[in-house]
């Protein structure tokens, strides 16, 4: 289809009046999911300070492309759309929706005619802006080839800010609510490591198991599928746990990748040290529904001066 190939220029935030066309074409033409998610809107008191609404639980609801039609003039009807959106007649919500994977949103008020419920499409719409990541950590790493094909991979790997690094896990950092599934999984992992005898003392499960049952908001992007950076979920002198939720992600048993561990030094003339290792895939872990995976990383080759680094830093003891 012509309309779809056409892409939107980057540098503006806000969309021309031949874009909007193009996206609304693009909309009546295509089979395209819409997100609606509720605006919490903000209210002034008599001496003008702003009242925010009581904390509640807000979350977007995404609506197949079977429960929307789309209309020249910019209705939006939401055909047979579930209960949970039927609750938003009469309030404003923000519409999120990919083109040509480019994320776009508009805001519009739910509202109602004689064949139902139906959102409009604005004059104008905007792209959802990217988020800043996060540059100054004290520690990351770089999962950078893969020893046995001789390939660059060169990925990014990130602390997970819901597991402290460097500390002995704890399984109360599990969520109340998920803490029964997480035992199911670790149940299964601990019987499947006694058979293979590969998983060390198991400590590492408990952030495996954490961040497999952990259930965050998905936002919109920026760009569609874009390849986030790994989770470091756990680390010390014998390996690493990395997770991702990218679903191109695939990692063997038994292959073998180069890895530098990256530390900011504070409170020393030596502001960073990186580490230089080879490790070898032990343990890939998968949440059922395959949106999830972690891979347990056993270093093979270290110098013994880093891992005296190492060992000192995660186990707070000193290396003899």
């Amino acid at each position: 289809m012509e309309n779809q190939t056409k892409q939107i220029p980057k540098n503006d935030e806000q969309l021309s009046g031949i874009e909007r066309e193009l996206v609304l074409q693009y909309l009546m033409d295509g089979n395209v999911p819409v997100t609606l998610t509720p605006v919490n809107e903000e209210k002034a008191s008599d001496d003008g300070k702003i009242i925010h609404p009581l904390a509640s639980q807000i979350f977007p609801v995404a609506l197949k492309p079977e429960h929307i039609k789309v209309q020249k003039n910019g209705k939006i009807h939401l055909e047979n759309p579930p209960q949970s959106v039927i609750g938003f007649a009469g309030k404003n919500v923000r519409a999120e929706f990919y083109f040509n994977r480019v994320g776009l949103f508009f805001t519009s008020l739910v509202d109602k005619d004689k064949k139902g419920l139906y959102i409009l499409v604005p004059d104008s719409l905007n792209r959802i802006k990217d988020v800043e990541e996060q540059t100054d950590y004290d520690f990351s790493a770089v999962l950078f080839f893969e020893c046995n094909n001789k390939k660059d991979i060169n990925k990014p790997c990130r602390p997970w800010e819901h597991e402290t690094l460097f500390s002995r896990p704890v399984w109360k950092s599990i969520p109340l609510e998920n803490q029964k599934k997480a035992k199911e999984y670790l149940e299964q992992f601990v019987e499947s490591a006694k058979a293979k005898k590969n998983a060390g003392n198991g400590i590492q499960l408990i952030p495996v198991c954490n961040y497999l049952t952990f259930e965050a908001e998905v936002k919109m992007q920026a760009i569609e599928n874009r390849v986030q950076p790994l989770n470091i979920l756990y680390v010390d002198h014998e390996r690493i746990v990395l997770g991702t939720q990218n679903q191109n992600d695939n990692y063997e048993v038994g292959h073998e990748y180069g890895l530098k561990l990256c530390f900011s030094i504070k409170n020393s003339p030596i502001l960073s040290r990186d580490i230089f290792v080879t490790c070898l895939v032990n343990n890939v872990y998968e949440s059922e529904d395959k949106k999830r995976k972690c891979i347990d990383f056993i270093y093979t080759t270290m110098q013994e001066e880093d891992l005296r680094y190492l060992y000192e830093k995660a186990t707070k003891r000193l290396f003899v």
